[in-house]
């Protein structure tokens, strides 16, 4: 499965838990219920993976942590705010760039349509 693949079942789970649970709660709500939905459909979820720093050839793992990775290929990071900033969008492309991962996805849950908050981000080409 190549990642624009798992990005269709992640944007459908997070459409499908939206309208299930609606807009608001915790972060850590939305991120336990969609892994567990991925998961159903047979995906392989990494909930809180650490991305470390490597700088000047010494690894730090005190670096971040990615809310998920899916497959090891599509990374999530997950908002439940009222309106994401660019700030948000920079942190996926941060983790994006130093987990060496093509694709991420920012999903805000604080919106009131789910589809207004998905963010598709690329870090270079998808196969």
């Amino acid at each position: 499965m190549n990642e624009n693949e798992i990005g269709r079942l992640v944007i459908d789970c997070a459409i499908q838990l939206h309208r299930d649970l609606g807009p608001g709660l915790l972060e850590s709500v939305y991120e336990v219920v969609l892994a567990e939905m991925l998961r159903e459909r047979g995906l392989k979820v990494a909930r809180q993976v650490p991305i470390p720093i490597v700088y000047r050839g010494i690894t730090f793992e005190e670096g971040f942590r990615a809310d998920a990775i899916v497959e090891e290929k599509v990374l999530l990071e997950l908002k439940s705010v009222e309106k994401t900033t660019k700030a948000h969008s920079k942190q996926v492309i941060t983790y994006l760039r130093l987990s060496g991962l093509k694709l991420g996805y920012l999903l805000n849950f604080g919106e009131a349509l789910m589809k207004d908050g998905v963010e598709r981000i690329i870090n270079g080409q998808i196969e």
